[in-house]
């Protein structure tokens, strides 16, 4: 289990419940929710107003109003140790099935916004594309979350695979 509720949503007959993004440099697994207090002073010390507290307290990452610059505000504000310096971003961008131009309606917002050049558009037949987003530049941002008029993009875990022996 990675999401430091994900205990909390077992024991509460939640199995499916999705792993949220935490603040970036956010201890892994239920060490963040452990750590973290809740007090709230990454939210307040990020510049970009995008960690707002969830249903248990805790800081999530919102990028519906915009994205992470990776400052390290949040991260030098926590006086717990739950965020610590330098730890990775484990989240990418992902578009899914209501984005625009796969449905044939010219948009590309979220290439537009895209610092890093992470996102091209391939061609489909039928005039259409599909967005294809290179999780090795992606940097999970979030800069494309915000415009994207569908609501189409969203941020995923990276998820380490597994292979049997």
């Amino acid at each position: 289990m990675t999401d430091p509720s994900a205990r909390r949503d077992l024991l509460r007959g939640r199995f499916t419940a999705t792993a949220v993004p935490r603040p970036p440099g956010a201890l892994a697994g239920l060490a963040f929710g452990e750590a973290c207090t809740g007090c709230g002073d990454c939210a307040r010390a990020c510049g970009a107003a995008i960690i707002l507290c969830d249903g248990e307290g805790l800081p999530v990452v919102d990028m519906r109003e915009g994205g992470c610059t990776f400052c390290g505000d949040c991260t030098r504000a926590c006086p717990t140790g739950a965020l610590m310096p330098g730890a990775p971003w484990p989240w990418r961008a992902e578009a899914g099935p209501a984005c625009l131009d796969a449905n044939g309606i010219q948009c590309r917002a979220c290439e537009d916004f895209c610092d890093a050049a992470a996102i091209r558009f391939r061609p489909m037949i039928g005039g259409r594309a599909r967005p294809v987003i290179d999780p090795e530049t992606c940097t999970g941002c979030g800069a494309c979350v915000a415009p994207c008029p569908a609501g189409a993009i969203s941020l995923s875990p990276l998820t380490s695979e597994i292979r049997p022996c």
